[in-house]
């Protein structure tokens, strides 16, 4: 797969099987993280890669418990609503219940942690199509980055007091019939572009 293709067929996954990820090819994906670019060559992502499924159930209890707390307040940011929503239906599992899920942070007074984290995001993603697993950007605990009862956890897993999480990536191998993820690239409906 050439890197325009890696990227073109490259679509969130949402449903994961149980096969687990082969250490190597998580290791190739973090890399494609580390080596994604930083402002002023900073490389101050921290990688939290989690693969212990009671420390995934944990994220997701504790996610729901912080979401739960909130309120839908008028002209908020749809995915945010409904993680609030599904939250207060009760068990509601942000991550999608993958197999390994990479959590991204950053120090928090860094004026270019969000796009940092974004471009080493982005690098994971296509690094796991290549692969042939299923990826998806997850932004719940980023959006929740200053609930104390989560960031005590978070510390115990290794966040630093500095830091705080601007994304995570869940992956795994998809569940279809074959394994791989669905690769049939959307039509672009949006994203304008003017030639001057």
């Amino acid at each position: 797969m050439n890197t325009l293709e890696a990227i073109k067929t490259r679509r969130s996954t949402r449903r994961f099987s149980d096969k687990r990820v082969e250490v190597k090819k998580l290791n190739w994906i973090v890399d494609a993280g580390r080596y994604a670019p930083s402002g002023g060559n900073s490389q101050s992502c921290h990688f939290i890669v989690v693969r212990k499924k009671e420390v995934l159930a944990k994220l997701a209890e504790l996610a729901q418990a912080a979401f739960d707390k909130k309120e839908i307040t008028e002209g908020m940011y749809k995915s945010v609503a409904n993680s609030i929503r599904a939250s207060k239906k009760g068990g509601y599992v942000f991550h999608y219940d993958p197999d390994t899920l990479i959590i991204v942070a950053n120090k928090k007074d860094y004026g270019n942690n969000i796009a940092d984290t974004a471009c080493a995001l982005e690098n994971m993603m296509i690094a796991a199509n290549e692969l042939d697993l299923g990826s998806v950007w997850i932004n719940q605990l980023r959006w929740l980055n200053e609930d104390e009862t989560l960031l005590e956890y978070e510390r115990s897993l290794g966040l630093e007091d500095n830091e705080r999480i601007y994304g995570a990536l869940a992956i795994g191998y998809a569940d279809t019939e074959d394994g791989l993820p669905v690769r049939t690239p959307l039509e672009r409906t949006g994203n304008k572009v003017t030639y001057i």
